[in-house]
């Protein structure tokens, strides 16, 4: 079995794949001053409870944007596993498209798995829209070349700095607005909702909008990450809700790398 291990700046993510299919996932916070002895004693458990043999994981990837958190996941492999993990777009697990870009060296592990991805899995120009910590934006051509993409403030970030920016201002979940039908709210809270939900609708939609015009061919858009399933029952905007996407290109990544050993 391959563990995937996707560590973004909100949450460390693992999952468990037998071929391309996934059989288990857990989330932790990302921390990186988490050791390996910590993430073991949770992790190992997980996998107890769920009747998964630590000694069947034959493979581990990691892709991560907090690079400190990269050796203890590192030392967790080596010791709990007995392998040394793979990382994604490190040594022998590179990319493997073009990145037509100013400075390719830039691109975010979870943006390039993403492109891997959302190529393998779907045709024709594409634009990926990845809810985390920062929304973003990428597309990648019908080729499987990476264009370049847009990065905006997540909407927990956005939420955050107005709460915290506005003293009278009390903190709303992140949902969809069901006191009004209408963008019109009658007090704070509903106003709040309003502005915050349908406003990051509103985004997402004119950035998509441009991009398109942009790119001049028709282009479909991928939604993943997190938020993804609550807006995209909220907009038409998405072509596919793909939650999985991110471990997918890692299994992909991974499948390359055993497959290139042989």
């Amino acid at each position: 079995m391959l563990l995937a291990v996707d560590v973004g700046n909100t949450n460390v993510v693992f999952a468990l794949f037998e071929g391309r299919a996934i059989k288990a996932r857990w989330r932790v916070a990302t921390d990186p001053r988490r050791t390996a002895d910590e993430y073991a004693v949770w992790l190992l458990q997980l996998m107890e409870l769920q009747g998964f043999d630590p000694k069947s994981v034959a493979q581990i990837i990691i892709s991560t944007v907090v690079p400190r958190a990269l050796h203890n996941l590192q030392v967790l492999g080596q010791k709990y596993f007995k392998l040394d993990a793979l990382v994604a777009g490190e040594g022998s697990v590179t990319w493997g498209f073009e990145a037509d870009v100013d400075d390719p060296r830039s691109l975010g592990a979870d943006r390039a798995v993403n492109a891997i991805a959302a190529h393998a899995r779907y045709s024709g120009d594409l634009i990926v829209v990845d809810f985390g910590t920062a929304t973003t934006f990428d597309v990648v051509d019908y080729m499987g070349t990476y264009k370049g993409g847009i990065i905006a403030p997540g909407i927990n970030l956005s939420l955050d700095a107005l709460v915290n920016a506005a003293a009278k201002l009390p903190r709303i979940a992140i949902e969809a607005p069901t006191r009004t039908k209408g963008v019109i709210g009658r007090n704070t809270e509903d106003q709040m909702h309003i502005g915050v939900f349908w406003g990051y609708v509103a985004m997402m939609e004119g950035l998509i909008a441009r991009m398109r015009a942009e790119i001049g061919r028709p282009a479909k858009v991928i939604a993943t990450g997190g938020l993804a399933i609550l807006f995209g029952e909220h907009t038409d905007i998405f072509d596919h809700v793909d939650a999985d996407l991110t471990l997918d290109g890692l299994a992909i990544l991974a499948e390359r790398a055993a497959t290139a050993a042989e």
